[in-house]
C-alpha cells in the first residue's frame, strides 16, 4: 500500500499540469491506476 501510495504521489509530481483542465485529466487518470491496483 505503501508504494502505491508513493506512485500516486509521483505521477501527479510528473504531470505538472497547469490548467484546471489538464488537472481534471491527471485525476481521471489516478483514479484509474488506482482501480487497476485494486483488481490485482
Amino acid at each position: 500500500m505503501k508504494k502505491l501510495a508513493l506512485m500516486i504521489v509521483a505521477l501527479v509530481a510528473l504531470a505538472g499540469c497547469n490548467t484546471m483542465q489538464g488537472i481534471g485529466k491527471d485525476v481521471e487518470r489516478l483514479g484509474e491506476k488506482v482501480q487497476d491496483a485494486s483488481k490485482k
